[in-house]
């Protein structure tokens, strides 16, 4: 279907526009907003604009730089240039198919924290690892308990994941092992794109937050249970998360999911003064899930069951004065619902592997084998009743090395 001819309930029509950086063969990646199955080439559309520099360079930083003002300018200049006929012309010139493109890491990352925000998702985490005390650990209600992750091995959907190796040791070892992991797992995570710089020794408040807010993205952080497992204690995950996190190549403006914001639910006790916030500056976001392993449907993840608000992540981030860079990542941590097709690992899925999963091609699953492919898709509700479907993340898994 040709761009100009999407309508507004089509999950990448002009109510949409995620951006993006795409190559043709042997060029340079360029930034760009999808429609449909095309690519607007961002540069050649914003000529003559005072966004035309930003969007000329092959990743977002310097669009994320110029700040909530800049992306609002640039965004009503695209959907008003597709939804007026008469500047068609103005348009096809830089439109190209999908197929044939190469797609690219959208974002320079910077920095990279993933938070752990989801209640029930640290509820069955807890059960299954301390199953004799509380689930939630005495901070979790007080605080989105995160940790820095590694900004250099954020990858681009499609990225072949390489299996990790390191230390292991079960509980039932009288002595840790060293090689590949065998507890590989998923995480369905939401990850959230920063711009706007703040220098060192300043905080970014809740309400301040969301103009900080550039965008999000699906999101999986790879995770080998059996190598954090012996490493977290006491300083928290390492290797066992660093080795690789896929990012979707498409980044929703959170203006398009204006319409998807929902209450958040009851935070009891009340946090902090710090974590408050006024008004609309504390939401969730009404986005759906959808994983599938080996072309399984294995879990629908609701985002909109997660417990710490993205406003209230980024302030907690910046509350003891670090800085943010134009380009920093955060992420939500796995998203869980309550029911069992809603878990967004498989380490709850599978409860650590003690009730294997039934797959459509008569395989079964525990944790992933070399040779897998996982992919995360999502929708949420768009303006007008229209659909926001967010670009896939997907990976497959090859052997260690």
């Amino acid at each position: 279907m040709h761009p100009f001819d999407l309508s507004d309930d089509h999950p990448f029509g002009p109510h949409h526009l995620p951006y993006g950086a795409v190559s043709e063969p042997g060029g340079r990646p360029q930034l760009a907003v999808r429609l449909g199955e095309h690519a607007l080439d961002l540069s050649g559309v914003a000529a003559g604009t005072p966004w035309e520099q930003a969007v000329g360079e092959p990743t977002l930083n310097a669009l994320l730089e110029l700040g909530p003002s800049a992306w609002g300018g640039l965004r009503a200049h695209l959907q008003e240039l597709l939804r007026d006929p008469a500047r068609r012309g103005e348009v096809e010139p830089h439109l190209r198919p999908l197929d044939g493109l190469t797609e690219h890491l959208p974002v320079d990352v910077k920095d990279y924290v993933d938070f752990y925000a989801s209640e029930q998702h640290a509820t069955n985490v807890g059960s299954i690892f301390r199953p004799d005390g509380d689930p939630l650990t005495p901070n979790w209600k007080h605080l989105p308990i995160g940790y820095h992750g590694r900004s250099s091995t954020v990858v681009v959907s499609g990225t072949p994941v390489t299996r990790p190796t390191g230390q292991r040791k079960a509980p039932q070892d009288s002595a840790p092992t060293f090689g590949p992991s065998t507890k590989l797992d998923i995480e369905a995570e939401l990850a959230f794109v920063v711009g706007g710089g703040t220098p060192v020794g300043s905080r970014v408040g809740v309400d301040e937050a969301a103009g900080h807010l550039f965008g999000v993205a699906l999101f999986n952080d790879w995770s080998a249970r059996d190598i954090q497992a012996w490493e977290y204690v006491p300083l928290g995950p390492f290797l066992g998360k660093s080795f690789a996190s896929s990012m979707a190549a498409w980044v929703t403006p959170m203006e398009a999911l204006r319409a998807a914001r929902v209450p958040l639910p009851e935070q009891d006790p009340v946090p902090m003064d710090y974590l408050r916030g006024q008004g609309d500056s504390l939401f969730g976001l009404d986005l759906t899930m959808e994983v599938r392993l080996r072309d399984t449907v294995v879990a629908r993840p609701p985002y909109a069951t997660m417990y710490w608000s993205p406003t209230q992540m980024l302030a907690h981030l910046t509350v003891n004065g670090a800085a943010l860079t134009s380009g920093d990542l955060f992420a939500s941590g796995t998203t869980s619902g309550a029911g069992a097709g809603e878990l967004g690992s498989l380490l709850e899925l599978t409860w650590n592997g003690s009730r294997p999963l039934s797959l459509d091609d008569g395989r079964s699953r525990t944790f992933l084998e070399d040779g897998d492919t996982v992919t995360i898709t999502a929708t949420a509700p768009g303006p007008g009743g229209s659909v926001i479907g967010l670009a896939e993340v997907s990976g497959t898994i090859t052997p260690a090395g």
